[in-house]
């Protein structure tokens, strides 16, 4: 790591700042001053990191337990966050993504953060809260409420009922007066959000006008040449993450990504450990960690289901975190019901011993011992 001295880049960037009256927390600020990448050549480890550095890496998003009941269990979703800190995941991410996510109540977010913000206190793994909500004045709601826990890290994404690039930029705007940490913004929206993606001039302002702005989950086509634009458009931009379930993630950090945001928890040692290599600039160690998940992920294509839970539900229970399978279901036409529609993901004994066997081949990357 280079010296920790102000450039002349960096020196503008923060009268920018000042300019623009955005109070910054020291923390942030002294992570924040280093905005030049190193020379060509130097490992992904050795470069000057743009932002706020524990914002960076895998940040896999927690999947959502439940009980038999139907009912969030936050027990197990504690144990969930304990032991993606003990894969030494550099992040964590909830509640976000397609996991059932708007089947979850208010008071049920609300609980999860507090669990979470507790279980993650005195420990290494970044906290990222999801702050989305259906409009402006829902999604401040959860954003105060994040605030008073004080993560790393939030993560939002597009209103429910946004329509208009307009009506995203009033929604991060607002978003913007109330929060002091890195805000990562995911460019695509919920199930029913049917407005565009930010553009990336809308994104690159917004990571002119705050220090906590500028951090992008890109997952919005055409992806890789937004990201290689967004990647272009640093300082203003500070992070670009991967998504897509991380099928495309290796190739991705060529591109210049700099993380990886999906729901990839119960395989959180092995991101762990494709991030370590590439960092350390063992490409080909990195790739042999990434092959064995992707040889993993694919079992979809058998398997089929959700692919943000269906059978990674049996290795979390097959890691010794989850109880069960089950899942929160929508209602005819994606509606939400008035009670919640459990569903069981059933798996026979020929997708059990082939899960089984593609575990096993993951072994040289997986943590051994015991997370509890």
């Amino acid at each position: 790591m280079a010296d920790c001295k102000y450039s002349r880049r960096s020196f503008l960037g923060t009268l920018t700042a000042g300019a623009l009256g955005v109070a910054a927390s020291d923390s942030f600020t002294q992570h924040a001053d280093s905005q030049v990448l190193a020379e060509e050549g130097a490992t992904n480890a050795q470069r000057e990191v743009i932002g706020d550095p524990r914002v960076r890496g895998p940040f896999p998003i927690l999947s959502t337990p439940f009980l038999e009941s139907g009912e969030v269990d936050y027990e197990t979703l504690a144990d969930q966050a304990k032991f993606v800190d003990w894969c030494e995941s550099p992040g964590m991410i909830w509640p976000q993504a397609g996991d059932a996510v708007d089947l979850l109540t208010m008071d049920e977010k609300m609980q999860g953060m507090e669990v979470l913000a507790a279980t993650m206190k005195e420990r290494k793994t970044a906290l990222c809260l999801g702050v989305q909500g259906k409009d402006i004045d829902e999604m401040l709601v959860y954003a105060k409420k994040a605030e008073e826990l004080e993560p790393t890290a939030i993560i939002s994404r597009p209103p429910d009922d946004g329509k208009t690039e307009e009506d995203l930029a009033d929604y991060w705007r607002a978003l913007m007066k109330v929060v002091n940490r890195p805000v990562i913004i995911q460019t695509s929206g919920g199930t029913k959000y049917k407005g565009p993606a930010p553009s990336l001039e809308l994104l690159i302002q917004l990571g002119k006008e705050s220090p906590y702005f500028g951090y992008v989950k890109e997952e919005s086509a055409p992806i890789e040449a937004r990201m290689q634009k967004l990647v272009a458009a640093k300082p203003d931009i500070k992070r670009v993450f991967s998504a897509m379930g991380g099928h495309a993630w290796l190739y991705q950090l060529r591109l210049g990504t700099e993380g990886l945001i999906t729901e990839r928890a119960p395989f959180a040692d092995v991101l762990a450990a494709v991030w370590r290599n590439y960092q350390a600039g063992d490409v080909l160690a990195a790739a042999g960690a990434y092959s064995k998940l992707v040889l993993m992920l694919n079992m979809r294509e058998s398997i089929g289901g959700n692919s943000l839970r269906g059978f990674t539900l049996y290795i979390w229970q097959k890691r010794g975190v989850f109880k069960n399978r089950l899942s929160r279901e929508y209602g005819p036409n994606s509606s939400i019901p008035e009670k919640p529609i459990i569903s069981d993901f059933k798996l026979n004994d020929f997708q059990i011993a082939e899960l089984d066997m593609r575990f096993e081949a993951m072994k040289p990357y997986l943590k051994e011992g015991g997370w509890k």
